[in-house]
């Protein structure tokens, strides 16, 4: 195993040298799309840019400046004039080399993480006016290749000719407790019910929208990581960026 291991991470640096090609990683609410994509694009040199984030950014600028009516509805009409207003950008972390997340400059990484963000994010991101908007800052940093980009549609609708898609899926029950394992490492109040609640719902809201529903791209990879462990999902995904990589030489 170690030395397959080192024979692929010598073929991956070689791959360095061809064609840049785009990456789309799509699929459900806490599969760990993020950190998958974070970590081949660290291991191949790409740029990694968080689509769920954004829209997350977005939802918290939302809580911020009352833009959420009592009901949990949104103030759309307020938003869509906002919208010019909201700079989403990301930055290297100093210490750990990992991409934060800025809103109008200011990192709120952390802050979009949290259960109250996430529990309202997908109304947000049904918006069409903020997906226009925010597929337009996605399709710009996806000019010169090169990046690997997460999200729900990804593969569908920001980048249909992405040479590699892939859409990642696991059980509701699995993914919730990944949840709560991860804001529980962070010290954070958490409710495995409601945590697990908040999965299905927006599971729901992400299949049932209308604009831009969360959905497999034909061309797209499945990935089901229920039972595999961080490990052996890195293996799998350099193995699925080195045979895209090759096949569009």
């Amino acid at each position: 195993m170690q030395v397959r291991k080192k024979s692929l991470s010598l073929r991956l640096k070689q791959t360095l040298f061809m064609k840049k090609i785009i990456i789309a990683i799509d699929g459900f609410s806490s599969c760990g799309k993020s950190t998958m994509a974070k970590d081949l694009a660290r291991e191949i040199g790409y740029i990694y840019i968080d689509s769920g984030a954004m829209y997350r950014a977005v939802t918290l600028y939302c809580m911020e400046h009352g833009l959420f009516n009592a009901d949990g509805s949104i103030r759309e009409k307020d938003l869509q004039d906002q919208m010019d207003d909201i700079h989403i950008s990301f930055r290297l972390d100093a210490d750990s080399q990992r991409p934060q997340t800025y809103l109008n400059d200011v990192c709120v990484e952390d802050r979009i993480r949290s259960l109250e963000v996430s529990s309202h994010v997908s109304p947000v991101a049904a918006l069409g006016f903020v997906r226009q908007a925010l597929v337009r800052q996605q399709q710009a940093m996806g000019k010169e290749k090169g990046i690997v980009m997460d999200g729900r549609d990804i593969g569908t609708a920001v980048f249909l000719d992405a040479e590699l898609k892939i859409f990642v899926t696991a059980s509701a029950e699995i993914r919730a407790r990944r949840r709560y394992d991860e804001l529980k490492a962070k010290g954070q109040e958490a409710s495995f019910e409601d945590i697990l609640h908040n999965v299905e719902e927006r599971d729901r809201i992400d299949q049932t929208r209308e604009v831009s529903p969360l959905r497999k791209a034909d061309d797209a990879i499945l990935l089901d990581n229920s039972l595999m462990s961080i490990a052996e999902q890195k293996e799998w995904l350099k193995e699925q960026f080195e045979k895209a990589i090759h096949a569009s030489r």
